[in-house]
C-alpha cells in the first residue's frame, strides 16, 4: 500500500503506522478525497520525501477564499467540514474565530475543551447571515432590532436575551451573543449551511504572539491540532468587536472595540 517504506529499513515500519494512524484519523473526520489520494498514491524514495508529502497533506485544509467573490466550491467544502462535525478558523471584520455548526453538540464541546470553558457558562456569540432568522435563538423588540439594522453587517456584537430556540448546550443561558460580521466569507458559510455558526476568538486574553492571530499561515501552524480546516481570507486585525448589550431598558457598551455605534 505505502510504496517506498522498504527503501529505509530502520524507520519504515515506524512511518507505516504512522501514515496508518493520519489515514484513520482524516477518514473518521470524514474529509475530502484530495487527502485520500495523497495517501494512497504517493511515492517517495526516502523519509524526508515521505514527510514533506505528509505535510503537504496536513497544509491541505488550508483554504484560500477570496472575500469580494467567495468560491461557491471552496464554500461547499467548508460547509462539509462543519456538517460532519468539524471545527474551522475564518475570517470576520475584526479577529480571525474559531466555529463550528451551533448544533453539532461534540464540535461545541470540543471548542470549549480546548478553551477551557463551560458552554453552560461561557458568554459564547453565533454568527448569522443576516438579522431575518435572529427571533429563532433571541428576544428582540423593535427598538433593539432598529439598532442591529443601523449597524449590521459590522463588528459587533450584541448580546440579547435568549429563548427556549437555542441549542441544547445553551438552553439553561439567558443571554447570546449575536453576530453579522462584515465579511462575505463568514456570512456565506453560515448561509449555505442554513444556522449560525459558533463564535470564539482564536485569540486568548494571555495570548502575547500577536502574529499568530493575524496571518492565516500562522494560524494554521498553531491550530492546525485542533481546527480541521483554516480559512485563508486575507491578513486579519486584533482589533475585537464592539460588544452592546440590549437585555435592560436601554443598551449599553460594555466593551469598546472596533464598531462605532450608531444609535
Amino acid at each position: 500500500m505505502f510504496a517506498g517504506c522498504d527503501t529505509f529499513p530502520h524507520n519504515g515500519k515506524l512511518l507505516h503506522n504512522l501514515i496508518g494512524e493520519l489515514f484513520h484519523t482524516f477518514a473518521t473526520m470524514s474529509l475530502n478525497r484530495e487527502i485520500f489520494t495523497y495517501l494512497l498514491d504517493f511515492k517517495a524514495p526516502s523519509l524526508l520525501g515521505y514527510l514533506v508529502i505528509l505535510q503537504k497533506i496536513l497544509r491541505i485544509m488550508l483554504i484560500k477564499i477570496y472575500q469580494e467573490n467567495p468560491n461557491e466550491r471552496q464554500i461547499d467544502k467548508v460547509v462539509q467540514f462543519l456538517q460532519d462535525g468539524g471545527l474551522i478558523v475564518y475570517p470576520t471584520d475584526t479577529i480571525y474565530g474559531l466555529g463550528c455548526d451551533i448544533f453539532n453538540t461534540r464540535a461545541v464541546e470540543r471548542i470549549c475543551q480546548y478553551k477551557k470553558i463551560d458552554p453552560r457558562k461561557a458568554n459564547l456569540s453565533f454568527i448569522c447571515y443576516d438579522l431575518s432568522n435572529i427571533s429563532e435563538y433571541a428576544k428582540v423588540d423593535n427598538a433593539t432590532f432598529k439598532l442591529m439594522k443601523k449597524n449590521l453587517p459590522g463588528p459587533f456584537t450584541f448580546i440579547l436575551n435568549g429563548n427556549s430556540n437555542l441549542p441544547k448546550l445553551f438552553r439553561n443561558k439567558k443571554t447570546v451573543g449575536i453576530r453579522v460580521p462584515d465579511n462575505n466569507i463568514i456570512r456565506e458559510l453560515v448561509r449555505v449551511l442554513g444556522n449560525p455558526i459558533l463564535s470564539t476568538s482564536v485569540k486568548d486574553d494571555d495570548d502575547e504572539i500577536l502574529e499568530y492571530f493575524t496571518d492565516p499561515e500562522l494560524i494554521e501552524e498553531r491550530y492546525a491540532h485542533i481546527a480541521d480546516a483554516v480559512i485563508d481570507g486575507g491578513i486579519g486585525t486584533l482589533e475585537p468587536s464592539t460588544i452592546v448589550d440590549c437585555t435592560g431598558d436601554e443598551p449599553v457598551i460594555v466593551r469598546q472595540g472596533k464598531g462605532e455605534l450608531i444609535w
